[in-house]
């Protein structure tokens, strides 16, 4: 099953000019941020093979992403390690997606949203959208974006903190990544409240 803009359309029909899709990335890492993104696709210049970024690879991913770069609207919003361990990684990720709905330079009629559950401060103007990405055009967009802009953003603080091998594993919890903790300890990039940097610590 592929994505399609079939619920973007019927919201154009109903009044809803500018449509926005969110997803978000990085609920299950050790370290980095959890990273969102909001993109508003031109009805008239949408890419081909739009999917959900987990289905593609990650050259089909970065050309993808160059394309909606130039032929959409959207923003990006990072929430860091700390925020993450004072709000938990649901609020975290919540609290990502509204910030980059904010960050738009173009505000949107209404939002399309990846999940079972829309974040407090857009009640009212968002849809949920169970596996958004896989359904959904905007929405898988939104997961190419966010996905990219991630993984550079691991990549770069791989060349800072070389031996927990986030330039490959994004900072989900590799046999490399742990064994590295253990090691030679946690940075200030990692998730203190994950239990297993929670019991590395402890211990």
């Amino acid at each position: 099953m592929f994505p399609n803009f079939k619920i973007e359309q019927d919201l154009i029909r109903n009044g809803c000019s500018i449509i926005a899709g969110v997803d978000e990335v990085g609920r299950g890492p050790l370290a980095g941020p959890v990273t969102a993104a909001a993109v508003i696709l031109d009805p008239l210049n949408i890419p081909d093979n739009l999917n959900d970024s987990k289905i593609l690879s990650s050259k089909k991913r970065e050309k993808l992403f160059e394309q909606l770069k130039s032929s959409s609207a959207f923003a990006v919003a990072h929430v860091s390690p700390e925020e993450i361990d004072k709000l938990n990684i649901l609020q975290a990720s919540l609290l990502a997606m509204v910030n980059a709905v904010s960050n738009l330079k173009v505000k949107p009629n209404h939002i399309l949203i990846d999940g079972n559950k829309v974040p407090d401060r857009l009640v009212g103007r968002a849809t949920a959208i169970v596996k958004g990405d896989r359904k959904v055009l905007s929405i898988a967009a939104a997961s190419i974006i966010a996905k990219v802009t991630r993984d550079k953003l691991m990549h770069d603080l791989d060349s800072e903190f070389p031996v927990y091998g986030w330039a490959k594993n994004a900072g989900y919890p590799t046999k490399c990544h742990m064994n590295a903790i253990v090691k030679y300890g946690v940075t200030p990039h990692h998730r203190r409240s994950f239990k297993p940097v929670h019991n590395i610590l402890c211990n």
